[in-house]
């Protein structure tokens, strides 16, 4: 077409366009119209697609609000509230308004078995066109966003929220909310320590959102938290009214190896292991059970009531308030053994009454052994009532009182100058202490254990345990004391050596040990002269070596210092050279140290 012919009918198409004659006026009808069907009717859409001629402003504006109020945008994660239309054994239909309905798999609604044609459900475009151009949508993820913005809300606001506890998990439970899995902690769940989980498992319950980890997308919840408010206020009306020796009933909530601790209604109280019974227990649980309501009363509290000391044993009457006047001091009476210590052991005599058996009271012997060496846990025991003091509450008990002192008859049965065979128990410094019978030592000074060796101390010559023979020496009834020996159960060899290592008697032996002033010659055993270096001279003017056997002479001979001093020079010289006398003296004192 050319332009003239163009130019030509564009204004008879124009004329003809705007001379369209309208529709004549539809008579009035009492039906009432919906203003946006209204203008659907009548909008001139043909107009409007070819731009032909320009449209009144207020009809624009019109058009452009329903698009804006009917248009559904597919292209990101929008959440679309949709009509169920149809539903199978598998799917769900939905109407977004789209140019196609959407399709929704069934699993998606298995936490709503009602759900129904014409229900109204939020979705999300998870693909606009799938192999069979059908549009596909998501409830789940819908749901799942959703379920953060109300999360989020929640927690922001602290309004209380509602969810599932589906199942147990480490530390706590799983908790269906808004679709979300949120941990609640087992601590999170009650005020109380919680011992059954399962009884919350598949039931619904109020919660508090009271955190999120938006990086990990957790979310935690408490209950615990919803109640605590409430525990506050009845806390405070509690406390106001305490006071000490008020009786309250409690329920046992924990207890441990100290004590067990009481739940007052909102307000915790301990009572200590030895406020539990007047009797001796090792562990509360011997008493009381878990979750057990029991009466206590009120010992007493801090200034500001936050720490509260109960008892349970104070309500009843103390055990010594009941002893009878038939127990006193120096009456038998029979117990059980409970508790053992080093230094004694602990009888009960009766309910919440025991006494001290102290170590030194179970048997008559000095040595002080451990309380464990004459009776055990458990055992029962007779004893004698040493001492009481009923306002302190203390009694003190002896076993050994059940026998006879040994010490009583000493004098007849251990006379001075017997013999007896004792026991090595004890070593010091100065002696040993020996053993006769039980309750029955005696002491033998280092000097009384030989008569001719030099002993620095007692281990040298004895060992704890060996038999001995001993003489009782001398006896103290008053003090309880023995003085034994031992060297007296032999005759004093220095009496034979008296006469054999007279002065001038001559023996034959060899140098032992040469030493800085003289030399060391052992004749036996028990005689071990020296011999001054002037005196060690040979014939020749040398001197006596180690291991040289030769004669010598005795020029000294002392029974009471055990002192024997010997010459080889004089064996073949009538006198050796003068010197001092001190010098003699330093001379055998040297040998002696």
């Amino acid at each position: 077409m050319s332009e003239d012919n163009t130019e030509k009918t564009k204004p008879e198409e124009s004329k003809t366009l705007t001379k369209t004659p309208r529709k004549a006026p539809a008579k009035k009808s009492t039906k009432k119209v919906d203003p946006q069907d209204d203008f659907l009717t009548n909008f001139n859409w043909h107009q409007y697609k070819e731009g032909i001629d320009e449209l009144d402003e207020k009809q624009i504006k019109e058009f452009e609000k329903l698009v804006e109020k009917n248009f559904v945008d597919t292209s990101d994660d929008n959440i679309i509230l949709g009509k169920v239309i149809h539903m199978t054994e598998k799917d769900v239909i939905i109407d977004i308004n789209a140019k196609s309905e959407g399709v929704i798999s069934k699993n998606e609604f298995r936490y709503n078995p009602d759900l129904k044609l014409g229900d109204k459900v939020e979705v999300i475009v998870d693909a606009r066109e799938d192999k069979s151009g059908q549009l596909v949508l998501s409830h789940r993820k819908a749901r799942v966003i959703k379920a953060w913005d109300r999360v989020n809300a929640a927690h922001d606001s602290g309004e209380v929220v509602q969810g599932f506890v589906k199942c147990r998990t480490k530390g706590g439970m799983i908790v269906d909310v808004f679709g979300i899995e949120a941990f609640l902690p087992g601590s999170q769940i009650d005020v109380k320590p919680i011992r059954d989980y399962d009884q919350y498992t598949n039931k619904n319950m109020d919660f508090k959102v009271v955190k999120i980890n938006h990086e990990f997308k957790n979310v935690v919840v408490s209950h615990k938290a919803l109640i605590e408010a409430d525990i506050e206020e009845q806390k405070k009306g509690i406390i106001g009214q305490l006071e000490k020796g008020q009786v309250l009933e409690g329920t046992v909530k924990n207890m441990t190896s100290y004590g067990v601790f009481i739940d007052l209604g909102g307000v915790d109280g301990l009572i200590h292991i030895t406020d539990l019974s007047w009797s001796r227990i090792n562990h509360p649980s011997e008493i009381l059970e878990l979750d057990q309501s029991i009466k206590v009363v009120i010992l007493d509290f801090d200034d500001d009531k936050s720490k509260i000391q109960l008892g349970l044993k104070q309500l009843t009457d103390h055990p010594w308030d009941k002893l009878g006047d038939d127990v006193k001091e120096g009456s038998k009476i029979k117990g059980k053994v409970v508790v053992i210590a080093d230094y004694g052991a602990f009888v009960e005599v009766d309910e919440g009454i025991e006494g001290l058996v102290h170590v030194s009271e179970m048997s008559w012997s000095t040595h002080l052994r451990s309380a464990q060496d004459f009776v055990n846990v458990g055992d029962e025991i007779e004893a004698v009532v040493l001492t009481l003091d009923r306002e302190s509450r203390k009694m003190s008990l002896g076993i050994k009182q059940l026998t006879q002192d040994p010490w009583t008859d000493i004098t007849k049965k251990f006379p001075i100058g017997s013999k007896h065979t004792g026991s090595v128990r004890n070593f010091t410094n100065f002696g040993v202490f020996i053993e006769l019978e039980e309750g029955i030592d005696g002491l033998i000074y280092i000097s009384d254990l030989s008569w001719t060796k030099k002993i620095k101390h007692p281990s040298e010559f004895l060992a704890l345990n060996d038999k001995i023979e001993v003489v009782i020496l001398d006896l103290d009834v008053e003090g309880r004391k023995l003085s034994l020996g031992h060297k007296q159960t032999k005759p004093n060899p220095w009496d034979v050596y008296e006469k054999d290592f007279a002065v001038d008697t001559l023996h034959n032996s060899e140098v032992s040990e040469v030493i800085e002033k003289g030399a060391i010659i052992n004749f036996n055993e028990d005689i071990s002269a020296f011999c001054p270096t002037r005196h060690l001279d040979k014939e020749d003017g040398s001197k006596l070596s180690k291991g040289d056997k030769v004669d010598f002479k005795v020029i000294e001979f002392s029974k009471e210092f055990k002192r024997v001093v010997v010459s080889h020079l004089l064996t073949h010289k009538d006198s050796a050279p003068e010197e001092p006398d001190d010098a003699k003296v330093d001379d055998i004192d040297s040998e002696e140290e």
